[in-house]
């Protein structure tokens, strides 16, 4: 399996770099995630829960970083175990280009998966795999311009946008100016979570 994505994050790239080495952040984003612990120098154990298709399950599994350049580039080998199920190993090339006061989040994941989970057809596996991406990101993008400071704080509720839009356009009157960023970026983030 080989999945390629490119994410736009609204913060700069040294904030973005500080929330995908952030463990408590990460464990809130990825979906089905019940721990990440430290494991060593770069290392970390994972456990979460999955469904692909009709098999769903547990799986234990270790992430290790690799060829680390921050903050522009690293690597995630990983491999994990879901008993009956199946397993799942490979590599992800995460790389972070700054574009103003936003980064680009690219990624290259080449996976193998083995067990029942392998049976099941690579269609399944890949919509399963992308969904939980799209879930990861869309998750990752809110928390990180969340985090990022009073400015961006009415822009990454993405969830309540109408009501903002209303608020802004409401009370001043550079409104409309407001109000046009809001949508952009409500458009923005409604791309990347289809």
């Amino acid at each position: 399996m080989e999945m390629n994505q490119t994410q736009r994050l609204p913060v700069p790239q040294q904030v973005a770099w500080e929330a995908l080495n952030d463990i408590a952040l990460l464990k809130q984003c990825i979906p089905g995630c019940e721990s990440i612990e430290p494991d060593g120098e770069n290392a970390y154990q994972l456990a979460l829960t999955a469904a692909v298709g009709p098999v769903k399950a547990r799986f234990k599994g270790r992430m290790a970083l690799q060829d680390i350049q921050a903050p522009d580039s690293y690597t995630i080998q990983f491999d994990g175990q879901g008993g009956a199920a199946g397993f799942g190993k490979g590599s992800a090339k995460v790389t972070l280009t700054p574009e103003g006061d936003e980064t680009l989040l690219t990624y290259a994941v080449q996976a193998q998966v083995g067990g029942k989970i392998a049976q099941i057809g690579s269609r399944l596996v890949d919509a399963a795999a992308r969904k939980m991406a799209d879930a990861f990101f869309a998750r990752f993008t809110e928390a990180v311009g969340a985090s990022s400071g009073d400015d961006d704080a009415p822009d990454s509720d993405n969830n309540d946008n109408t009501q903002s839009n209303g608020a802004a356009g409401a009370g001043n009157g550079d409104g409309g100016e407001e109000q046009t960023k809001q949508r952009k970026r409500s458009w923005t983030a409604w791309i990347s979570k289809s």
